[in-house]
Formats: C-alpha cells, structure tokens, sequence
C-alpha cells in the first residue's frame, strides 16, 4: 500500500494532531454527504451511525463513525489526499506498534511465533474514526454500547474529553485522559484471549454520552486474514480453533438473530 512518502518526517506527536483535525474535517461535512455521498469514496457501507436495528433508546450508539479496511486506503482520491497521508501515517505508526506488543505479549506466554507477522498485516487491519456528538438526553443512551473488540489489539486514540469506560472486577471504571495528547489506550481483543486460552483478558468497555460536548477518537484494529486460524497456544484448550472468517461470520449472525454479539461463548470446546 505504500504507507509513507513524503511524510516520514512526520514525529507521534505531529501525526496525531493532524489525525484529530482532519477528522474533524470530515465529520464536520453535512450528514448527508456522510449518508449519500461517499466523500472518502471508501467500499461500501463504511459510514455507520447510531444502531438501525435498535428497538428502544439503551440500545441506540450515540455516534458516527468511519470504519475503513486499510486496503481501502488506496481507493480515497486527490481531493482527500491529506486525510490519507495522514492515515497512513497513523496506520504505519499504530501497525509497528501493534506487531511489537503482540510479539512481547505472545513471548510472554512462552511461544515464540512469526504468526502475527505472517497473518497480521496493515492489509488486514482496520481503522475507525469516531465521533460522538452531544446528546441532549446522555442519560439514557450509550455514546458506544458495551462490547469486546473482533480483533488481537486494539490502539487506541483519543482525545481529553473523556467517556471511555472498561469494566473490571464487576465495575465500570473511566478511563480518564491523563492531561497527555500523546497517551494511547492499547485493549486486548478476542482473538487474544482464544489465542492465550483465557491468560489475557478481552476487555469490555463503552463510551458514555457527553450532553454539551462532542467527543473524537480513533481506533487501529489489529486483525489477521480472514483464513488466519485462531487456536489456543496451550492444551487443553479451552476454546476450538477457528477462522477470522468463522468468528466474523458468527458475530453477524448472531447480531441478526438477538441483536447481541456473543462472540467467544460460541467457541467453546
């Protein structure tokens, strides 16, 4: 794909403040551009708001968002050209990141493993600008409802507003920007915690709506190949081994059939 030309002078810092104002940018176009008009000229079904399978208001996302497979990156034209440079290197920063912590993590377990490089490429990985505007009603919906990530790793951006929460030893506790632009939020995934045969954790969290103020962040989602194979590096294993493209699959039926993702629970031995 080409991450990086020119702008590998680019530092971290530099890199994520271009990525929050070009963001901006596009949110900031009309809703039906966003709906109707595919700005970024990305494949299909790649702007996504709120929930359209919602049948009462806690189960409505309070937020819009740009999901983009990394191959798309490609398709964006000239008339978006810095939104993709800076992408790119977004995506380049958050892959070498991602391939780093997901080969400590997997030493950690005592496999030494060149699957992440084998299967996990920016290819196959996705990116999620988000927005949550302010809701007049923040009590009674969810900016993000409560979910796992599909993924290993999930890198996350975002900036110091606040409203992320993760859910730990039976409590919601915030996770509150630290004053620092340049901190990164780094969530294990599904896929790791089949992988570790339940050593690592998949954290569940959500976004809680702001009233007066609007929210952004970005996610880099480190995912394999579709035919990448998950299994458990230790036996006995807890979970069956199973594709990326078995575990997707899953998920939306399940979503179709109870609105819900259930995700690892239907992988069990």
């Amino acid at each position: 794909m080409g991450f990086l030309s020119s702008n590998q002078s680019w530092d971290p810092v530099e890199i994520l403040e271009r990525m929050q104002y070009e963001q901006r940018k596009v949110f900031h176009t009309s809703f039906q551009n966003k709906c109707e008009g595919n700005i970024l000229n990305l494949s299909a079904n790649r702007y996504l708001w709120g929930n359209p399978k919602a049948t009462c208001l806690r189960q409505f996302s309070w937020s819009e968002a740009f999901h983009i497979p990394l191959a798309d990156i490609s398709r964006m034209g000239s008339e978006n050209r810095s939104l993709r440079s800076t992408i790119e290197a977004f995506v380049q920063t958050a892959a070498t990141l991602a391939q780093s912590i997901a080969e400590i993590l997997a030493e950690n377990l005592g496999v030494k493993s060149k699957f992440f490089a084998k299967y996990c490429t920016p290819s196959t990985s996705y990116l999620r600008m988000n927005r949550y505007p302010p809701c007049p009603f923040s009590s009674e919906v969810y900016g993000l409802l409560p979910h796992t990530d599909s993924d290993f790793l999930t890198i996350l951006y975002q900036d110091q507003i606040g409203g992320l929460q993760l859910m730990k030893d039976g409590r919601w506790v915030g996770v509150r920007p630290n004053n620092n632009p340049e901190a990164l939020v780094i969530n294990i995934g599904d896929l790791f915690q089949a992988f570790s045969n339940n050593i690592y954790r998949s954290v569940e969290h959500r976004v809680i709506a702001q009233q007066e103020i609007e929210r952004f962040s970005v996610a880099y989602f480190f995912c394999p190949s579709y035919d990448a194979v998950i299994e458990s590096f230790s036996k006995p294993a807890i979970y069956r081994k199973f594709s990326f493209r078995e575990y997707k699959q899953q998920i939306q039926k399940d979503l179709l059939a109870t609105g819900d993702k259930i995700g690892l629970s239907r992988f069990l031995v």
